[in-house]
């Protein structure tokens, strides 16, 4: 293992000038020894000042800007994001995602790296382990969060998996290159499905026999200034998708998915 490992940063970000640079602040004051630091964005169309604040900070070392003209939603950002991780992690790297609107506090990453480091191949920043919880989150969202991932718990059960809908989450490098090795461009295959693709990579990963545990962490939704992306009806179009997609008798993705990873 070589005395320095890159920590990859992948950051969706769409209309996020309001909350990106604190967020970029916060993340450049995490203890990182014995890490590289490196930030990969994806400016996903925005027409705020979003791409003023990362051309800002770009200028720093290891500091990476994908841009889409166009707006192409969650799925296809996330994509792209990984598949250039992918290109440039070593097996012992440490690949992270976080949301770009200051919701995720990037001082739970080290906690994170500590669990991949034990053996786990993905750790995930969970509301629901003891310590965790959410802030100004409220009513119906709540509610139907909560509801959501006990269904999909129910529906697609993980070892170590409580927290299914929140996508901060760290991968050793390898079970990225791994992914794409193996998946290609259907790591992420329900692009147009609103946050499915949170949900989506987690089944693929437990294809491939990933393990799985979890930190606690907890959702600051009271700094968020920017408004919410998330499209719960597509979202939930997309869960139901991806049920049929997955159990559908000889030709569903345990099926023909696990056939290929054989």
């Amino acid at each position: 293992m070589p005395d320095t490992r890159k920590i990859v940063v992948l950051l969706p970000v769409f209309n996020e000038a309001q909350g990106i640079g604190q967020l970029l602040d916060r993340l450049a004051d995490v203890p990182l020894d014995g890490y590289e630091l490196h930030v990969i964005a994806c400016d996903d169309g925005s027409s705020d000042a979003t791409g003023r604040t990362l051309a800002d900070y770009s200028r720093l070392a290891r500091f990476e800007v994908i841009t889409h003209s166009l707006n192409r939603g969650l799925g296809e950002t996330v994509r792209d994001l990984f598949e250039r991780a992918a290109e440039i992690v070593e097996d012992d790297d440490v690949v992270v995602r976080l949301d770009a609107d200051d919701t995720h506090d990037p001082a739970v990453i080290p906690a994170m790296i500590e669990k991949l480091d034990a053996g786990a191949d993905v750790v995930l920043a969970s509301r629901f382990q003891k310590g965790g919880g959410q802030v100004g989150v409220h009513g119906r969202r709540r509610l139907l969060s909560a509801l959501a991932n006990r269904l999909m718990h129910a529906v697609f059960p993980i070892p170590g998996v409580r927290e299914y809908t929140c996508g901060f989450r760290a991968y050793r490098g390898e079970i990225v290159r791994r992914a794409i090795a193996t998946f290609g461009n259907d790591f992420i295959q329900l692009k147009g499905l609103g946050f499915t693709s949170t949900l989506e990579k987690l089944v693929k990963l437990r294809l491939l026999g990933a393990r799985f545990d979890e930190v606690p962490f907890v959702l600051r939704y009271d700094l968020k200034e920017s408004e919410s992306k998330m499209l719960t009806n597509i979202t939930t179009l997309g869960y139901l998708v991806m049920t049929i997609m997955y159990y559908w008798p000889s030709r569903g993705w345990r099926t023909t998915y696990r056939a290929r990873i054989d």
